[in-house]
């Protein structure tokens, strides 16, 4: 039997992990001395409240305790853990630890090179294709081909975030904040870290370039788009239409970002991503 494991980067927690018959490993974050696995002990509105309170959050990977568990639940089963980024986390390392621990061959890590609605995405082509009876190389093989295809983008509004996170100097983050600058980071190729990819004069053309590169780089039919935002809906569905209205498509997919992902991007940043 074919088993996958993934993480809470999917933004499925572990209940709806078991709806469809996969595991959910959540990233954790800390805030107000307090450590919380996101989805599982807090709520988004919860931690937005303890950051508004001027509390600092921080994010780390689940343990490699928690994997060890999951794959001594399955031992003589075939896994699959598609994990989220590495470089932006250590869950994949932490994976690939837990695996050399095991000493396995049936542990299959994979590195998906993304985050958030394109990992959501693997995951259910996965399980799609588990479930209709797909072999464990043809997943594998499929995987590989979605890796290839995807592209992330973040829209900061916080800029103090991005000053801690090291992405910005005190004074460049000042400085934004003043004269309204939006910057824009793209997902390098590896999938191992953010850097700058363009800064426009306001959030809607900021939006208009990374569409603009969307266009650029291919669209077709199979093409799906996501987005997901920290506390930004009304931007996020702005989004949305204009993706329909450029691409001609209803394949836009809107989600929250969780707990670990606000910690690093900051409150009302938005993500623009798509996987064909």
């Amino acid at each position: 039997m074919i088993r996958i494991i993934s993480d809470s980067s999917t933004l499925y927690t572990i209940e709806e992990g078991k709806q469809l018959n996969i595991d959910i490993a959540p990233l954790s974050v800390t805030i107000n001395n307090e450590t919380y696995r996101e989805y599982e002990d807090i709520t988004q509105e919860e931690f937005y409240e303890l950051i508004k309170q001027g509390h600092l959050p921080t994010s780390s990977q689940p343990p490699v305790g928690l994997y060890l568990e999951l794959f001594e639940k399955y031992q003589d089963d075939d896994i699959i853990v598609i994990c989220m980024a590495d470089g932006l986390s250590g869950t994949y390392q932490s994976c690939v630890g837990a695996k050399a621990i095991t000493k396995r061959d049936n542990i299959h890590v994979i590195n998906s090179k993304t985050l958030c609605i394109p990992h959501r995405q693997m995951v259910n082509e996965a399980v799609k294709m588990r479930d209709s009876g797909a072999t464990l190389d043809e997943i594998l093989t499929h995987l590989e081909t979605l890796i290839e295809s995807t592209q992330s983008f973040l829209l900061p509004q916080d800029f103090d975030y991005l000053k801690r996170g090291g992405r910005l100097t005190p004074l460049a983050a000042k400085l934004s904040g003043l004269i309204k600058i939006q910057p824009v980071l793209m997902q390098t190729k590896d999938g191992m870290r953010l850097e700058r990819f363009a800064v426009s004069r306001s959030f809607n053309s900021a939006v208009k370039k990374v569409l603009d590169h969307f266009e650029t780089s291919g669209v077709t039919e199979s093409t799906t788009f996501g987005i997901s935002h920290a506390f930004a809906e009304k931007q996020a569905h702005m989004i949305a239409e204009k993706i329909k209205e450029r691409f001609n498509t209803i394949k836009v997919e809107i989600e929250e970002l969780s707990c670990a992902f606000i910690t690093q991007g900051g409150p009302l940043c938005v993500a623009i991503q798509k996987l064909s």
